[in-house]
């Protein structure tokens, strides 16, 4: 799995979102990339894409996001 790396502001900033919302830097990150899929269009990221193999569990999939939110409902 990937690791990524963050600069030194970027944590810095991180780390302050977590406190001020009483939640671990890892818990964050999930809601910051839950949130993504709101912020950008899908068929931009979609045909930017390098890698069409994991489309089934990608975000910006909005069938599958339609399907899941159907299941979970």
């Amino acid at each position: 799995m990937y690791t990524p790396e963050f600069s030194y502001r970027e944590g810095v900033t991180l780390r302050r979102l977590a406190w001020s919302l009483d939640l671990p830097m890892t818990k964050i990150m999930k809601e910051i990339v839950s949130l993504l899929p709101s912020l950008f269009s899908s068929s931009v990221v979609c045909e930017k894409c390098k890698d069409k193999t994991k489309c089934e569990d990608c975000a910006f999939n909005k069938e599958n996001t339609a399907a899941n939110a159907a299941l979970t409902a």
